[in-house]
């Protein structure tokens, strides 16, 4: 049996036990609070408080009466509106005739056509919205830089297939040819590979300057295998992510409102911050930080889309300068504290640069994931990085993997594909896309809010190379008619509408033009509905107010 503590040892074992206990809990108070002031200060900062707040939020719907006055305009502005929208939705009815038919039918059985016709407005006016303004989502062809729908009606494109339609659709119709054709003798074998993989892992090591890679079905699979190779080899737990930034729809890289289990996994912290670089210098915890370029146009914001425009609030502005300067600096930091970095490329590799943001910023990731602009649209996702990363198992311990596989990574079509695209790459004409691209495009954002300005409209873009962001520039309720406007002019946008215009570098200066003019007509078209009417002492702050007013009346069971 051990001997007892002398009695008079027992208080001061049991004073130091405390103190202990004290500092222990101080430090690790201090801790916690250093995350929490490293968290951006809006919701979208704070994923756990995002979804309570979603919760609470009730629906409520305006009538046809409230529809035209939920800024309270005078009486002959309302009625100027409703005589626009009617006019608007006759001529839907008319020229959309057989797409939206199809639409409506197909949406009985496609949830995917419920949810996005569902969420393109403030869900307020989505009822008469989806009513009366539907161009449908089916298209018959497309070329050059327009697509056309089944009515036969050819409209610009302005939403890239969600940033894969780089090169233009005739350029990845050829190369979707090409490497059917090259690997047609082998055709849909899965398992085992082409000789084109090969050729394609070479070109893409030389492009991300990394050892390794790995093939995946999807954007979303190859940031999923980062993550986890990243946990698996710092025995880590936690990843960052920033503010408002997307890296797919699984559930450790989307915390808050659409993801019905918590992250408990993820630090989603500010972007462009100080206290951020501070928590990823001391917390021991962390395995990588994800960071999507795209960020640089909106920090700290999510995908502006129009059904978020309640008013004109929504912000964005790139400087390359300041957000390249933060990336290196979150390099630095990063390779000090022993944490992965991994760039995020799916949607803007190969848009901003041939060795994509990593060339464009300056700044040298451990691991990068591409997508869907390398295939044409094909389903695949790639994971480029250091081979210590890349490893999926232990030497000194057999047993210990981490596993990653899937049925159809390295599909022949898609890797043939791939290959023409990645030699394009390598070809006089595919470097020629890059010279002068940023001064091209920024002189073309420029033409455009010239211009708007010259008309008096209050619009504006911002822009990192050929993605767009359309801004308001006074206080609205109905920003987000502006969409249907544009796609009445022959300009088709993708679901986030105005919130993201995406060109193909194809675009002509010709093409270009035409969509500036289009784009003028459409807002001086909704400018002469009234939909911009406003009071001068309206503020956004006051517009906010007065939703919030009508969301208490919803809990009451009132109307709005």
């Amino acid at each position: 049996m051990e001997a007892a503590l002398p009695i008079a040892a027992t208080p001061i074992l049991l004073t130091a036990a405390g103190a202990l206990a004290v500092a222990l809990g101080a430090t690790k108070g201090h801790a916690r609070l250093t995350l929490s002031r490293a968290k951006h200060r809006s919701l979208a900062g704070h994923a756990r408080m995002s979804r309570r707040v979603a919760g609470f939020i009730p629906a409520w719907s305006y009538d046809e009466q409230r529809f035209f006055r939920a800024d309270n305009p005078p009486e002959e502005i309302a009625r100027q509106r409703q005589a626009g929208f009617a006019a608007l939705s006759a001529l839907y009815r008319e020229r959309f005739a057989k797409t939206a038919a199809l639409t409506r039918e197909a949406a009985q059985g496609l949830s995917d056509l419920q949810f996005t016709g569902a969420y393109r407005v403030p869900f307020q006016f989505s009822r008469m919205v989806r009513e009366n303004l539907s161009a449908g989502s089916f298209l018959e062809s497309s070329d050059g830089v327009t697509i056309t729908d089944l009515d036969g009606n050819r409209l610009y494109d302005l939403a890239g297939s969600y940033g894969v339609n780089l090169l233009g659709f005739d350029a990845y119709k050829r190369m979707i040819a090409q490497g059917a054709e090259q690997v047609a003798d082998l055709g849909p074998v899965l398992g085992a590979f082409h000789p084109v993989v090969a050729d394609n892992v070479e070109r893409l090591r030389a492009i991300s300057g990394l050892d390794e890679l790995s093939f995946h079905m999807s954007g979303t699979e190859a940031v999923m295998q980062a993550v986890r190779l990243a946990r698996y080899h710092t025995k880590r737990t936690h990843a960052v992510r920033f503010c408002g930034s997307y890296h797919g729809w699984w559930g450790d890289v989307q915390p808050g409102v659409g993801n019905p289990t918590p992250a408990d996994y993820t630090y989603t912290l500010a972007d462009m911050s100080e206290k951020t670089l501070k928590v990823l210098a001391t917390r021991k915890n962390i395995a990588c930080v994800l960071v999507n370029p795209l960020q640089g146009l909106h920090p700290n914001s999510g995908a502006p889309g129009d059904n978020t425009l309640v008013d004109s609030s929504r912000k964005a502005g790139f400087d390359r300068d300041a957000y390249g300067a933060w990336l290196r600096e979150l390099a630095e930091v990063c390779r000090k504290a022993g944490i992965v970095l991994i760039f995020d490329e799916v949607f803007v590799g190969f848009r901003l640069a041939r060795g994509g943001a990593a060339e464009y910023f300056g700044v040298k990731p451990d691991m990068i994931t591409y997508g869907k602009t390398l295939g044409g649209g094909l389903p695949v996702g790639v994971l480029c990085g250091r081979h210590d990363l890349m490893k999926r198992y232990r030497d000194d311990k057999p047993v210990d993997i981490c596993f990653a596989r899937g049925t159809f990574n390295s599909h022949p079509y898609v890797m043939g594909a791939m290959n023409a695209f990645l030699r394009f790459l390598d070809t006089e004409e595919g470097a020629a896309l890059y010279d002068g691209l940023d001064d091209r495009w920024n002189a073309r954002a420029a033409l455009m809010n010239a211009k708007l300005a010259e008309a008096g409209l209050p619009v504006a873009v911002s822009n990192i190379s050929t993605i767009w962001t359309v801004r308001y520039t006074k206080p609205s309720r109905y920003n987000w008619m502006l969409q249907y406007y544009l796609r009445a002019e022959g300009l088709a946008l993708s679901w986030v509408g105005t919130g993201r215009l995406i060109f193909s570098l194809n675009y002509s200066d010709a093409d270009f033009a035409e969509v500036v003019d289009r784009f003028v007509r459409a807002a001086r078209r909704m400018e002469a509905d009234g939909w911009w009417w406003s009071d001068p002492a309206v503020t956004d702050k006051r517009i906010r107010r007065g939703i919030l007013k009508e969301m208490v009346a919803a809990w009451r069971g009132r109307a709005a």
